[in-house]
């Protein structure tokens, strides 16, 4: 499979970039149409994307190295060639949580609040990037048999990208892109219940998230690895106790409105703000 999408002489865009920034891109447009809603300023959430997208890859680069440091130490220059691949996801959630905590921290924002709009977008923007990884042959799973992926309805062109190194293997990338779909669409129609109250959507990504990848990660042969345990699986069980407990955090508060989603009681009705006081 080619990796390089346009090859210009002097410069190559790999496909893995296409779909990374295509993700990026879409989860983007997601997050601006709902913080506009929520007549959030825009001005504020340009610089907010910004900061998050710029941090965000150097969080997903730098947790990656760290898992795979013996080689990166031995191959520095190529910690930055990120065109190969190399970009974990639960970095960038990780470091982009920490960025938006800072953000909110500093403009006295309800953090819940941007994490419940960020979710939604952030989802379908995984689904997408998952396919840059088919196409750089990684993210793939254990050896298995022709038969058995063409009897599981996977699209002819994925299975033939699934012949790596002289053998069928499990296409993880795709059940994991079609299993971020399903959860994208879930907090769509999750989003437009009025009582929704405000932690609820990210609890909800948290646990699907959590969930469907620490099945998936199973399947797994080319996982982050820390000894013999396999670090996304760890993460993706505290995503999952995360997501619980802000939905246990909301049965046990008596709900008197305040904290509702759609409470107007955090928005600047008069004049665009960044506040939701």
């Amino acid at each position: 499979m080619d990796r390089v999408a346009i090859d210009l002489k002097f410069i190559q865009i790999y496909w893995y970039s296409i779909f990374i920034f295509l993700g990026i891109l879409v989860a983007t447009i997601m997050i601006f149409r709902e913080t506009k809603k929520q007549n959030i300023s825009e001005d504020f959430m340009v610089n907010l994307v910004f900061k998050e997208v710029i941090f965000g890859i150097l969080g997903a680069r730098f947790y990656y190295v760290l898992f795979n440091l013996k080689y990166y130490l031995s191959n520095p220059f190529e910690i930055i060639q990120i065109w190969n691949g190399g970009l974990a996801i639960h970095g960038a959630i990780i470091v982009g949580i920490i960025v938006l905590a800072i953000e909110c921290k500093k403009n006295e924002l309800k953090l819940l609040k941007l994490m419940d709009i960020a979710a939604v977008g952030l989802i379908i923007g995984q689904c997408i990037g998952r396919w840059g990884n088919f196409f750089n042959s990684e993210a793939y799973g254990g050896i298995t048999t022709l038969a058995h992926l063409q009897a599981q309805g996977i699209p002819e062109f994925v299975i033939n990208g699934m012949y790596i190194e002289g053998a069928y293997r499990q296409p993880t990338f795709f059940y994991e892109s079609i299993w971020c779909l399903f959860g994208f669409i879930a907090l769509l129609l999750i989003r437009r219940y009025k009582g929704l109250r405000i932690g609820q959507l990210t609890g909800t990504y948290f646990i699907w998230y959590g969930f469907g990848r620490f099945l998936i990660e199973s399947m797994r042969s080319d996982s982050l690895m820390l000894g013999s345990i396999k670090m996304a699986q760890v993460v993706s069980l505290l995503f999952i106790i995360i997501g619980v407990l802000l939905f246990l955090y909301h049965l046990l508060k008596k709900n008197d409105g305040i904290d509702l989603y759609y409470s107007s009681s955090y928005i600047e009705k008069e004049e665009p703000k960044i506040y939701f006081k």
